[in-house]
């Protein structure tokens, strides 16, 4: 049985989580610890963290993550992560949908991300929610077996904001 997730803002004090957390996601390249602790006092960048039984104070029940960075009026995905014992069950939809609609908020006209073209359940998420191809980059991801190519996606954000009433 499926239990409703709890999201709440990611801080550079979750660093050690978010980078526990990464890891079993991105085995050929985990971040750091203090990559994400630098990220998550940088200007224009915030994290959210999904947690399963609605228990955002336990550590130990958080199940995924995404980072992202706003600069002037575009935005990116850093890292999305989901640990992989409970992925396909909704959490990485709600924390893209969540960062979604918090960086349409705060103005974000244009939202980018790359994305491993051997990825096809992170494809078919970021196809869901709207995503199109702008771009490849080859060589972009580390594999045990080589490089593999990211696609550049990229999402207008403007039917995201619900106009104010007079």
């Amino acid at each position: 049985m499926l239990t409703p997730e709890t999201v709440r803002p990611a801080t550079a004090g979750d660093a050690p989580l978010l980078a526990t957390l990464h890891a079993p996601s991105f085995p050929e390249e985990p971040w750091p610890a203090d990559a994400f602790a630098a990220l998550l006092d940088s200007p224009g960048v915030f994290g959210l963290i999904g947690f399963a039984d609605s228990s955002p104070d336990r550590p130990d029940r958080a199940r995924g993550f995404i980072v992202c960075r706003m600069a002037a009026d575009e935005g990116e995905i850093l890292t999305l992560a989901v640990l992989p014992g409970h992925r396909r069950a909704g959490l990485g939809g709600r924390l893209l949908a969540g960062a979604l609609a918090r960086s349409a908020a705060w103005g974000t006209g244009t939202f980018f991300l790359e994305v491993a073209e051997d990825n096809p359940a992170a494809l078919a998420l970021y196809r869901g929610a709207g995503f199109e191809p702008v771009g490849r980059r080859p060589g972009y991801y580390r594999r045990d077996t080589g490089r593999v190519a990211a696609l550049v996606l990229a999402r207008r954000l403007a039917d995201l904001l619900t106009p104010s009433p007079p």
